[in-house]
């Protein structure tokens, strides 16, 4: 499986965390099979929901005029995810992170979530 796949998967399964009441391990089964979990999948959606708080404040502060969660779902997932990339996992380049994000946020957003997305994470990269 591409990275690319990997994170909408590691969206998907954070999204229904967000809107149901599934455990973790419950929302992982309904997007992956056990043999499809990599490495990759693993940190990304253990460590979205390991350092939600900390990567909430860190998004807190960087919005204008807006709340986090005043904030659309799919966008404010979008965000903690790429967050958690940029913050935590320095393998990837952030030009990458940014690029991920904005088509995740055209595949699963409506047409501004793009460039709400590229906005608030291109303060990130700028630091």
């Amino acid at each position: 499986m591409k990275r690319h796949e990997i994170r909408e998967k590691a969206l998907q399964v954070l999204f229904q965390l967000e809107n149901t009441d599934l455990t973790l391990e419950e929302a992982i089964s309904h997007i992956i099979e056990d043999n499809e979990m990599n490495p990759f999948f693993k940190t990304l959606v253990y460590g979205v929901t390991k350092k939600l708080q900390e990567i909430d404040h860190q998004l807190e502060e960087k919005l204008e005029n807006w709340s986090l969660y005043r904030l659309p779902k799919i966008e404010r997932t979008i965000l903690r995810l790429a967050l958690y990339e940029l913050l935590y996992m320095d393998e990837t380049p952030s030009a990458v992170v940014l690029d991920e994000a904005i088509e995740l946020a055209k595949t699963f957003g409506d047409d501004k979530s793009s460039k709400f997305v590229n906005g608030v994470l291109s303060k990130f990269v700028e630091q």
